[in-house]
């Protein structure tokens, strides 16, 4: 049943919120939403884990489609691919929760990052996309009637980068701050609803065995203790690379490098030698300007650093 229809559209060279109109749930559905490059694959890759109750790797682009994305598939075809699946479908989205519908029977998992790290992963991310994947999303601009020039390449330089980030808005290639805040602040104000489930991408450094716990909880999906450190295993970030051709089958047509480009290093804290101290201060007061003190610590920190008191705001 639908609890709450799209309270806002969304539509830019990647993303069109109205492909959810094509969209018809099932009891079960799981969808994982993020901003880009803040734990997504790996989110998807534990969920696809908990469905099969497998560790073989499955194709994760085409078993879990990204709805909303306008340059992988054309709609017509990726609802074809839903409708036809017989499993417990899961499928991706990049969009705020306000732009999605919200289905009772659906679960909703949305998996964050701080944003400093969440930057500097897109930069690596976005400084490696291919002359194909640029190309469509600059087709996509043309059908929209953007006869408007390529958006400039990515700066090499990492700071470069950040300063561009932090202080462009609206931009629809290169997720910006401003970007970040809003989706944050979108899923932070639903958090309690009963079928949203928030994850930590630190939680999952620190902890995979109990964040996947408290994700097969939320899904309502029992393992056999036997195979439960298995799947912990094949859900770990460098099983995941070593089996990055099996998981992400094509990616090296929007990826230079392939997997390995795009399942990088896994890390946070790479900003901290290449930011100097009022770089990051400017994001920090950025941070407690747009969000609220209980969301600014999550993001920081994660649910097992985070101010109890705080997390209720």
């Amino acid at each position: 049943m639908l609890s709450r229809a799209p309270l806002r559209t969304v539509k830019d060279r990647v993303r069109d919120s109205k492909h959810w109109d094509r969209y018809k749930p099932r009891p079960g559905d799981v969808v994982v939403a993020s901003f880009p490059k803040v734990g997504t694959t790996w989110t998807q890759r534990i969920v696809s884990l908990l469905i099969f109750q497998s560790a073989a790797p499955v194709p994760i682009v085409q078993t879990h489609p990204w709805v909303d994305c306008r340059i992988q598939m054309p709609i017509d075809a990726m609802i074809a691919v839903l409708e036809a699946q017989r499993h417990r479908r899961a499928m991706k989205s990049h969009l705020p929760f306000y732009a999605l519908p919200i289905h009772d029977e659906v679960k909703y998992i949305h998996i964050a990052r701080g944003g400093l790290d969440a930057c500097f992963s897109f930069h690596n991310h976005s400084r490696n996309f291919t002359p194909q994947f640029i190309g469509n999303m600059q087709r996509v601009a043309q059908e929209d009637g953007d006869t408007g020039s390529p958006s400039p390449p990515t700066p090499e330089d990492p700071r470069e980068f950040f300063l561009s980030w932090i202080e462009l808005r609206g931009d629809d290639v290169v997720p910006v701050a401003d970007a970040f805040f809003d989706m944050e602040r979108s899923y932070w104000a639903e958090r309690r609803r009963e079928n949203l489930l928030m994850v930590h991408y630190n939680d999952l450094k620190a902890d995979l065995s109990g964040e996947m716990k408290r994700v097969a909880a939320f899904l309502e999906i029992e393992t056999p203790a036997a195979l439960w450190p298995e799947l912990v295993e094949a859900a770990q970030f460098e099983k995941m690379k070593n089996e990055g051709a099996a998981l992400l089958p094509g990616i090296e047509m929007a990826v230079r490098g392939g997997h390995r480009t795009f399942l990088n290093k896994g890390t946070n804290g790479r900003w901290r030698d290449v930011l100097t101290e009022d770089d990051v201060a400017r994001y920090r007061e950025r941070a407690a300007a747009e969000l609220s003190p209980g969301l600014n610590d999550w993001l920081e920190h994660g649910r097992k650093g985070s101010d109890p008191k705080a997390m209720k705001d």
